[in-house]
């Protein structure tokens, strides 16, 4: 598969099977992110590759119970409302039961640190579909990073007290063998062109 062909067939893939993929291949899609731009070359975002069944088990729980915590505001970004009110009703999902989960982190306070791991994880989710794996954008634990118990957590697994996450992606082979790759009518993201 070609470098154009990954970008337009990557769809997002919730439904994963159980198998984790070979550690070379995750190592490959691991390294397609840490080979993506930074601002002035940083090279400051930080990957947490988890595939331990037993702390994706507690991550999921834990989220949970914070998410199921919190009440929504008028405010909030309607997937965040979302979050909150699936945890309190016990419906949330995090991980999608993925065998994979990429978590990046990158400085607090650094200006380019989203925009840094969100190219990273991109290259590593067109990656994963040149590969015929299956990745989805998951932003729960984004959403936590300055809560007591997340970053707690977080930190025992390695995370620094400067660093803040930015994002994560879950990964795996779909769960009837193929990545999810369906035609989408693009009917958003407007382009002016200026000549």
């Amino acid at each position: 598969m070609d470098a154009l062909e990954a970008i337009f067939t990557r769809r997002s893939t919730r439904r994963l099977a159980d198998t984790l993929p070979p550690e070379e291949t995750i190592h490959t899609i691991v390294e397609a992110g840490r080979t993506a731009p930074t601002g002035h070359n940083s090279q400051t975002t930080h990957f947490f590759v988890i595939t331990n069944r037993e702390v994706l088990t507690e991550l999921a729980e834990l989220l949970k119970t914070e998410f199921a915590k919190m009440e929504p505001e008028p405010d909030m970004y309607i997937s965040l409302k979302n979050a909150i009110s699936a945890a309190k009703n016990g419906s949330i999902v995090f991980h999608y039961n993925a065998p994979v989960l990429i978590v990046a982190a990158n400085r607090k306070g650094y200006g380019n640190a989203m925009a840094d791991s969100a190219c990273a994880l991109e290259n590593m989710m067109i990656a994963a579909n040149a590969l015929d794996l299956g990745t989805c954008w998951c932003n729960q634990l984004h959403w936590l990073t300055d809560n007591k118990a997340v970053r707690t957590y977080m930190e025992k697994l390695g995370l620094s007290e400067d660093e803040t996450i930015t994002g994560s992606i879950i990964l795996g082979y779909g769960a009837d063998g193929s990545p999810v790759r369906t035609e989408r009518k693009q009917t958003g993201n407007p382009v002016t062109w200026v000549r």
